[in-house]
């Protein structure tokens, strides 16, 4: 009995010992398929000489001692996944995400029939999702999003019938949804966005009555969109913008969804009124399609909103003034690109949480509303292209988390003052007050505020883009921001936090370009056309070193172009017309690619590529200044005159004696001599 029951332990053991070590050389065949560790993570831990169990990552289970989970996310590791790992036959959870593994994805894999949890997202896997995916019957996670796979979604998918998160978002999947994906009932989390999907909405997508989120947009999906989606109750996200969809929404569809807290149709073509949503909901977006009518005003019962985003629609009326009331909870408000008329909103609260506030585009009168200044966070503000009459809003001084200032096109008047408070717009980055009446010098205290600019405030190592987090879902606060850049109206979609603008140009400012402009090393755009100004072109804007822009066109500026704005290595667009600019135009650089528009109606200018050329004296530039020239001319002349009078004097002398003594031989052997050497010469 003894020497039977040693036998069978020993047979167990080492059953034991051999799966163990199929499990390592698992764990092993995926170390040699890294390329980059940089954090070392593998390159030290994975050893032979601990047990496998003590590996990072790496989890085994407590009956069978093997590996049941290998989770290597955010690891920046590099490289493929070898085929040897569908040998860990006990692994349940396999989660490399926010790496940047690639290739293609070995069949050998579908032998992890335990699987219940993969997560390959953001990595740079290719080829197209494998059929055999729907082999996983146990699978309730399935995440690939933001890789490279191509073709379409494999029917086989409705196999999984315990699949509980489906995202395949950011990838180059085409073809049309398969109604086979709808068989997963348990389905809770689908996500199919930035891709190429085509073909219509299928109906069946009601048969997901656990779904909660819903994720589709930026594909190429067309018709209306199912009525059936808003049977499904449990649904709280739905994301539908930028596909071509159209139609009619679904008569009083919010009654439908009493839980729905995102909602984002912006771009689908639907046309109707604004439907007044659920309490629940915090953010409503519905921007660039037909809507028309008003803003009801029930909406201003929900007070758990956060964001609304009308804008590029058909509406009009008045803008409800309980928005206001609602700023203490609201974080963006878009409605540009509208027709509302009247005031803006006078009562933003103290406590105010606005942090983007656009307007522009309307037929808005009145004033900017000094209850503004009670939204210290507010990031953004946009009013341009309205009918606003107000002078500059020197309290906007309070605001030092403002980014984004855009007053343009509108009735301002005056003087841009300087300011009284110990903040001033530090963070400031993009500033447009063009085409308004603003008068007066450049507001120098203006400038010396701009701290982002001059020296760049919280410099980050990477570019931040100016945009908010909304749970799960991102909010660009600047998509669709209009700024005219290098002479062209540009719409951003995505903007970078690094990307500065000082856009004064249409007004009527006065007085020569302050030097303060040449501290504002950061600036990338700058546009003062269309002023009075005075002056030179001052040197020191060749310091600006990131300028691209510079547009000084259609102004009373005089003298020489500064040779030192060819250290403007970035520059792309410079207009310099419509000046009384004179001389030689600076030659060599960036310099070599601007055309004649930059220059015209300077009628003093020469030089390439004007076909007016330069004299030889006016394309050497001066030594020195007016007073000095005068006097090396006077210095000369009388010179001149000197040389003359005394070689008059000299030869009136030799001539008389010449002629009382007959034989100068002391002359004419000096000459002869002379004459003598020129002749050996």
């Amino acid at each position: 009995m003894f020497a039977l029951l040693f036998a069978t332990s020993g047979v167990i053991l080492s059953a034991k010992y051999s799966n163990i070590t199929i499990d390592q050389s698992a764990l092993l065949a995926l170390k040699s398929h890294i390329t980059h560790d940089p954090h070392n993570l593998l390159a030290t831990n994975w050893s032979t000489s601990t047990s496998i169990c003590n590996w990072i990552g790496v989890t085994c289970g407590s009956r069978h001692h093997r590996v049941i989970a290998l989770n290597l996310s955010s690891m920046d590791l590099t490289g493929t996944i070898p085929s040897q790992l569908g040998n860990l036959s006990f692994l349940c959870w396999l989660d490399i995400h926010d790496n940047n593994f690639h290739g293609s994805i070995s069949i050998e894999l579908a032998d992890l029939h335990r699987l219940k949890y993969l997560d390959f997202g953001n990595n740079s896997f290719d080829g197209e999702i494998p059929s055999w995916f729907g082999c996983f019957t146990k699978l309730q996670r399935l995440t690939l999003y933001h890789n490279n796979f191509i073709g379409v979604i494999p029917s086989t998918l409705g196999n999984l019938s315990k699949l509980e998160r489906l995202s395949l978002g950011r990838n180059q999947i085409s073809g049309r949804i398969p109604n086979s994906l709808f068989k997963c009932k348990e389905l809770k989390f689908l996500s199919l966005f930035s891709n190429s999907l085509e073909g219509s909405i299928p109906a069946e997508i009601g048969n997901l009555t656990l779904l909660n989120t819903l994720i589709l947009e930026s594909n190429y999906l067309k018709g209306l969109i199912p009525s059936s989606i808003f049977n499904i109750s449990s649904l709280q996200v739905i994301a539908l913008s930028d596909n071509n969809l159209s139609g009619h929404l679904f008569p009083n569809m919010f009654d439908y969804l009493p839980q729905l807290y995102y909602l984002d149709l912006e771009g689908c073509q639907l046309y109707g009124r604004i439907q007044t949503p659920p309490p629940s909901l915090q953010w409503y977006g519905v921007s660039d399609n037909n809507f028309i009518g008003g803003i009801p005003s029930l909406i201003c019962n929900l007070t758990s909103l956060t964001g609304i985003d009308l804008s590029k629609n058909n509406l009009d009326g008045t803008i409800p003034e309980c928005l206001g009331n609602l700023s203490s909870s609201l974080l963006e408000i878009f409605l540009e690109n509208n027709n509302f008329h009247g005031q803006i909103p006078e009562n933003f609260a103290k406590g105010c949480m606005l942090k983007s506030f656009r307007v522009n585009n309307n037929k808005l009168e009145g004033s900017l509303p000094r209850s503004l200044a009670n939204c210290k966070d507010l990031n953004l503000l946009d009013v341009g292209n309205n009918n606003l009459n107000d002078t500059f809003p020197n309290w906007l001084g309070n605001l030092d988390r403002l980014h984004v200032l855009i007053l343009r096109s509108n009735r301002f008047y005056g003087q841009v003052g300087s300011f009284d408070v110990t903040v001033s717009l530090t963070r400031l980055r993009i500033i447009d007050l063009s085409c308004n009446n603003f008068s007066g010098y450049l507001p120098t205290n203006f400038f010396e505020h701009l701290h982002a600019i001059r020296e760049g405030y919280e410099k980050k190592v990477e570019p931040e883009y100016m945009q908010q987090g909304f749970d799960k879902v991102l909010v660009n606060y600047a998509s669709g921001l209009s700024i005219t850049s290098k002479g062209l109206e540009t719409e951003f979609e995505i903007l970078l936090s690094i990307w500065t603008v000082i856009d004064l140009s249409n007004n009527q400012f006065s007085g020569e370009i302050p030097k303060i402009l040449g501290e504002l090393h950061l600036l990338i755009v700058l546009n003062l056309s269309h002023n009075c100004l005075i002056g030179p072109i001052p040197s020191y804007l060749g310091d600006l070193s990131e300028l691209e822009s510079l547009d000084l066109s259609s102004n009373k500026l005089e003298g020489r172009i500064p040779t030192e704005l060819k250290n403007l290595g970035f520059l792309e667009v410079l207009n310099l017309s419509q000046n009384k600019l004179k001389g030689p135009i600076p030659q060599g650089k960036q310099f070599d690619t601007f055309t004649n528009d930059s220059y015209m109606e300077n009628l003093d200018l020469c030089g390439l590529p004007l076909s007016k050329s330069c004299d030889t004296d006016e394309e050497t530039p001066a030594k020195f200044d007016r007073d000095d020239d005068d006097s090396d001319e006077l210095n000369w002349k009388f010179s001149i005159l000197m040389g003359y009078g005394c070689g008059l004097v000299l030869g009136m002398s030799m001539g008389y004696i010449v002629f009382t003594t007959g034989k100068p031989w002391w002359l004419i052997q000096i000459v002869e001599r002379v004459r003598q050497r020129f002749a050996k010469r």
